[in-house]
């Protein structure tokens, strides 16, 4: 299926899991089908699994949008709670097209959590509220990640560790919506053949030995990488030590902040552990940074990108030009652990971190020139595949070595690919037998619907 076919079936209304290759264009296309709705007067809500999706498609979080934040369940009382807090009611109510971007790294348990506030907000036993939902991304890349409760004496809640999950298509309403699949084939981003062979056999699980050889050609040593290439890492103390080494190069004064912390000392601890933002944040004139934490309202969400212009002349806090040309001035923010209403451990920090390098988790949905990557310590399916993609071709990858586990892929995704691509077919097959006149009335009607 290509762009415009996609782009048709969206149209009329349907839920659409819309999917494909890294590069294939499945953000183009959704922005494609957002304009549409918007010259129609109708205002999709965008979001995405992470913040840092949510940066490429102008969007915010899912679980900030649906208002379940950071669970992993709700009971009957929390969803009507959360649907009658007034500004997820007046969210909910008013939107016909909701857009989650980056499924891939979304668990059902959150899936099914939004099915249930859409289903209270809108009074309608429909999925999701009767709201069309498209659901976009690729399986085969980062997949999702389990919230695991850290019990302590202090505190039961908001506190966690990462594991695997299960994927989104796993959970009941995923079936019960009737998603149609849009599989997209094209491919825009790569034009390097022998890059996208490597791709395709790792998607394929058939890595071989003439892969391995047109890696064995980008390998090189930590000496040999280009100085001003984005590089990723699997793990963060990998990034931190690069982007440590690339501040002491700047010949300008630093600016140090503190974090400050309130609450007992072992839970504190814990938090530091969870929290993006560093316990001392080094910052210069010309540092390159990326936010930790959602704010809509200065135009910014965890995993935004940027660089510091200078410090305020007042309070000498610093002011990051953003990759839109957007100038602020950054305030410190608050992370906090609350129970029974009252605060048990607050952390205030600047919402930044340096960002010469970063994590392969934060890379998913960039394309870059260039790029050198480490994949010796890869420790899950997806990580390598998403990385080695994130290039044009392969002349700009830059590889440092790698692991067992980074051209592999999880057999279970595999086998789903398969029928995704089955489905798509099939829908494809099917819109294509609809008269033109019968689209064109299932566009208006759903667009009738919607009050655009």
């Amino acid at each position: 299926m290509n762009q415009n076919q996609a782009l048709k079936i969206l149209k009329t209304g349907v839920n659409v899991f819309l999917t494909g290759e890294p590069g294939s264009g499945k953000t183009y296309t959704i922005n494609q089908y957002v304009d549409y709705l918007r010259s129609e007067n109708i205002e999709p809500a965008i979001t995405a699994s992470t913040g840092i999706a949510a940066t490429h498609i102008g969007g915010m979080t899912i679980h900030s949008w649906s208002g379940i934040g950071i669970k992993n369940k709700l009971t009957k009382a929390e969803i009507n709670i959360i649907a009658s807090h007034s500004f997820t009611r007046k969210r909910i109510a008013k939107s016909h097209v909701l857009i989650i971007d980056e499924i891939s790294m979304l668990g059902p348990e959150t899936l099914q959590m939004v099915d249930s506030v859409c289903r209270e907000v809108k009074k309608n036993s429909l999925p999701f509220g009767g709201i069309q939902v498209v659901l976009v991304g690729d399986f085969f890349q980062l997949p999702p990640v389990k919230k695991v409760k850290v019990i302590d004496e202090f505190s039961q809640e908001n506190l966690f560790e990462e594991t695997p999950l299960k994927f989104a298509y796993d959970a009941p309403v995923w079936e019960q919506a009737e998603f149609v699949t849009c599989y997209i084939t094209e491919q825009h981003r790569q034009d390097d053949t022998d890059l996208l062979s490597l791709l395709k056999k790792i998607r394929s699980n058939t890595f071989d030995d003439i892969s391995l050889e047109h890696l064995e050609n980008r390998k090189v040593d930590s000496l040999s990488i280009p100085e001003h290439a984005p590089k990723l890492y699997s793990h963060n103390i990998d990034v931190d030590s690069v982007n440590d080494r690339m501040l002491a190069k700047i010949p300008k004064e630093v600016q140090f902040f503190p974090m400050i912390t309130k609450g007992h000392e072992a839970l504190i601890q814990v938090m530091k552990k969870g929290c993006l933002s560093p316990e001392c944040l080094y910052l210069k004139v010309g540092a390159s940074v990326m936010f930790t934490k959602n704010n809509p309202k200065e135009g910014y969400v965890n995993g935004t990108l940027g660089v510091v212009e200078g410090f305020d002349r007042d309070t000498e806090l610093p002011i990051v030009k953003m990759r839109n040309g957007r100038e602020v001035l950054v305030s410190p923010a608050d992370w906090l652990v609350e129970e029974d209403g009252k605060l048990k451990g607050r952390l205030t920090q600047i919402p930044l971190r340096l960002a010469w390098a970063i994590t392969v988790h934060k890379s998913q949905g960039i394309s870059l020139d260039e790029a050198v990557i480490n994949l010796s310590k890869v420790f899950e399916y997806g990580q390598g595949y998403v990385a080695i993609s994130r290039v044009k071709r392969l002349a700009g990858l830059y590889i440092l070595g790698w692991n067992d586990l980074a051209f592999q892929v999880d057999e279970t995704v595999l086998k789903k690919d398969q029928e995704f691509r089955q489905d798509s077919q099939r829908a494809e097959e099917l819109f294509s037998q609809i008269p033109k006149a019968k689209i064109r009335a299932m566009e208006l009607e759903f667009i009738k619907t919607c009050g655009g």
